[in-house]
């Protein structure tokens, strides 16, 4: 299963107001794809900015997704998107135009057209599941162990290093007691 976590922190850079959009991709439940990136214009509300962030997730989703046709390795469901915003997720699966939405109609109807086709699930998640939020904003300690244990990633502290010098004290130990 192809799957993407997509995210955005609305206004949340303090000099121009701009947001950061981010994805994490994975397949089945490893970590394949990611990315945190600065939006180049300023969003007028959360789901502006959170659907700007799913249509960038989305572009990667497809293009992963073929890829792994290319490969010989399809995928056999379509691929499901992830975001924590009400209102992005309702505007991907609604096929009615708002007056609100025309500065942002392009990557609607791109994701949208999708979504209808059956190529692409766009799903609401909780915002305590929300992976990508680890790439978007600043987050506690404990929220952020949190998130990279979810995501699978290392802690920093290489296993191999660690018993290195476990082993180097218990060979020291060893020799000390011989002598």
């Amino acid at each position: 299963m192809l799957h993407t976590y997509s995210d955005a922190d609305w206004a949340g850079n303090v000099d121009d107001r701009t947001s950061t959009s981010a994805y994490i991709s994975f397949l089945g439940p490893n970590p394949i794809s990611w990315t945190s990136k600065k939006q180049r214009t300023v969003a007028r509300s959360s789901t502006e900015a959170e659907y700007r962030a799913l249509a960038n997730a989305t572009s990667e989703t497809i293009w992963l997704s073929t890829l792994f046709k290319e490969l010989a390795f399809p995928i056999q469901d379509s691929p499901l998107l992830l975001c924590d915003n009400l209102g992005a997720t309702h505007l991907s699966l609604n096929p009615v135009n708002h007056s609100r939405t025309k500065h942002i109609q392009i990557d609607l109807h791109f994701v949208r057209d999708l979504v209808q086709q059956g190529s692409l699930q766009v799903r609401h998640v909780h915002t305590q599941d929300q992976l990508a939020d680890l790439l978007t904003k600043p987050l506690s300690k404990q929220r952020m162990i949190v998130l990279r244990n979810k995501i699978g990633l290392a802690d920093g502290n290489s296993i191999l290093r660690g018993r290195i010098r476990e082993t180097c004290r218990e060979s020291a130990q060893i020799n000390t007691k011989k002598e």
